[in-house]
């Protein structure tokens, strides 16, 4: 499990893997991008993180263009966000991304709150 320090590397990696999303996607997926990340669990007595995430998005055809032909952008994704975090904590990490549908979900202020907004 995770412990309350734990909390910002959480939003971080997050933070990350949504500005890798932008950059990559570009105009195509703008706004309905959330990242929710589930597991962040350091391996003890290894120089091993896991962090697996959720991408949310608003619309079944927006889930197709973040995973891309054979899953290769969802790849670039994760290994864009993997080198990064990577660089951050000074660690290897393995990362898990999952895209999943989730409409109207930036009206949803539970759920708004589980990724890390202010609201």
């Amino acid at each position: 499990g995770y412990t309350l320090t734990d909390q910002p590397e959480k939003i971080i990696a997050a933070e990350i893997i949504r500005e890798k999303l932008f950059m990559l996607l570009k105009q195509e997926v703008p706004y309905g991008i959330g990242v929710e990340v589930t597991l962040f669990n350091e391996r003890e007595g290894k120089n091993l993180v896991d962090i697996e995430a959720n991408i949310y998005c608003e619309k079944e055809s927006h889930k197709g263009i973040i995973i891309g032909e054979n899953g290769k952008m969802l790849k670039k994704v994760g290994m864009l966000a993997r080198e990064e975090i990577e660089r951050l904590l000074g660690t290897k990490v393995f990362l898990k991304l999952w895209v999943k549908e989730k409409k109207d979900w930036r009206n949803n202020k539970i759920m708004l709150k589980s990724l890390g907004y202010n609201i």
